[in-house]
């Protein structure tokens, strides 16, 4: 493939959004899978696992290679993903069980809620995952976060991605289905794109596939194409990615059937790294790779961060290729409203950036590095920032806090009172796998990243929110 500045080939975008009506503004498709790692995918390399369709997206399109969701797991990732904030600072700190009082506050920008005013259709397809108590007036919903129509699950498809029973539409209770959830979710939302075609208006869909998160569940005549894969589970795994890639033809296939594929920005992701084998019993399917990075899901380092990345957009992207450049979720708010002409309100504390200047031929100007922070990641490595080529990891002094538990009682002060005791660097570029940490060879750089890191901490949990006090 060739190598190119991603946003560099973008240019003709802006020209699209300077010049056109609010009838030919781009629509917007993200696609989101669920603890789908970064060497998952065939084109991103996997021995095994067949993934034709999203091969075909990515010849048609571009193919990041320095990716990352919002966090190393799912809500906090989701959350950053729609409000283009850090999830700390909007008080998502960690997976959000049914009944948590742990949600996205109705007073948040969200990219829906932008789009929206500024003329856009907005649809929700999949999995939620942004409040504790679904589907309730307690908290707010996805129609109180901008979706006009949503169509949903809390977390998980329940009780497997085999005929769920726990989606929501608009409200509704859906009841039983009878495919798997993949193919449910792709159904509704191409059901969805048929019907706003007419309606002469640019949309944003949102379409959230659980898989191949647990509890895994795959089409048995996909299962049989794997007969080499002997480990426990992992032809059900191998056989959920490439259902999963079914469902992204069949999306890919209504756009271009209704004629919108020249006018539609398409992104692909994951919202965080694979699931590991040794968390809990119930994973023994999760079979996901990291291909070349460190860690998995709940790591801060690359594996639990840095996902699959692919966008199409014929005409505007040049196919067939792929970038290094470093872009985020959080990218997706300002650079989706600054396409549409949607406008950010003033003094919006977004910490991603619009990519929208590199399509003129510019780098990106970030104010402040990429920053992650999650504070039950395994061990004591809890934030890092990325800058460049450089990668700084913040290891704190509370100890270590079991990964995968939710927030607690007790949990805020931790994430308020935490301290840094020791940092590492790495060179990305040169050390992928961050194998050689060269913090002792670099003072300066790590003083410069420290600096940024502990500032933007500061910043993120200065009015994060106490949810069990709150509660009281």
């Amino acid at each position: 493939m060739k190598r190119f500045s991603l946003f560099i080939a973008l240019a003709l975008l802006v020209v699209v959004q300077q010049t056109a009506t609010a009838q030919q503004r781009p629509n917007f498709l993200v696609i989101q899978c669920d603890d789908l790692g970064y060497g998952d995918l065939e084109c991103y390399g996997h021995p095994a696992i067949k993934t034709p369709n999203l091969n075909r997206l990515a010849s048609q399109g571009v193919r990041f290679t320095s990716c990352y969701s919002a966090a190393p797991v799912c809500s906090p990732s989701r959350a950053g993903l729609v409000t283009g904030q850090t999830p700390t600072q909007v008080g998502i700190y960690d997976w959000i069980p049914g009944g948590s009082p742990m949600h996205v506050q109705a007073s948040e920008i969200t990219v829906a809620k932008l789009l929206k005013e500024a003329g856009y259709h907005t649809g929700l397809f999949g999995k939620w995952h942004c409040n504790g108590m679904f589907n309730s007036p307690q908290q707010p919903q996805p129609g109180d976060l901008g979706f006009e129509y949503w169509f949903a699950t809390q977390n998980n498809a329940s009780p497997s991605h085999e005929k769920p029973v726990n989606f929501v539409r608009n409200g509704e209770k859906v009841g039983p289905t009878s495919d798997f959830s993949c193919q449910v979710v792709a159904g509704e939302a191409g059901h969805w794109l048929e019907e706003i075609q007419d309606d002469g208006k640019p949309f944003f869909a949102l379409v959230t596939f659980h898989e191949p998160h647990e509890p895994i569940a795959s089409p048995d005549d996909l299962v049989k194409t794997y007969p080499d894969a002997d480990k426990k589970g992992e032809a059900l795994y191998y056989a959920n990615v490439t259902n999963m890639d079914r469902a992204v033809g069949r999306l890919m296939q209504t756009i271009d059937k209704l004629g919108l594929a020249d006018d539609t920005l398409v992104l692909f992701t994951s919202d965080n790294g694979p699931e590991t084998l040794n968390r809990y019993p119930n994973a023994w399917r999760s079979h996901g790779s990291p291909g070349p990075l460190r860690g998995m899901k709940l790591h801060i380092y690359e594996g639990g961060i840095r996902v699959p990345g692919i966008a199409r957009f014929p005409g505007k992207l040049e196919a067939g290729t792929e970038s290094d450049v470093p872009v985020c979720s959080l990218d997706i708010l300002p650079t989706f409203c600054e396409l549409a002409g949607a406008e950010i309100p003033a003094g919006a504390k977004l910490d991603g950036t619009s990519l929208v200047g590199l399509m003129r031929g510019e780098p990106i100007e970030r104010a402040k590095p990429l920053f992650w922070h999650y504070y039950r990641a395994f061990h004591n490595a809890k934030v890092a920032v990325r800058d460049g080529d450089w990668k700084l990891v913040a290891l704190w002094d509370q100890g270590e806090v079991k990964p995968g538990a939710a927030y607690h009682k007790g949990d805020y002060s931790k994430i308020k009172d935490a301290k840094f005791t020791a940092f590492e660097l790495y060179n990305l570029t040169e050390d992928i796998g961050e194998t050689k940490d060269v913090s002792a060879d670099h003072p300066e750089i790590v003083g410069r990243l420290k600096k940024a890191l502990l500032e933007k901490y500061d910043e993120a949990t200065a009015n994060a929110p106490d949810w069990f006090a709150e509660a009281k």
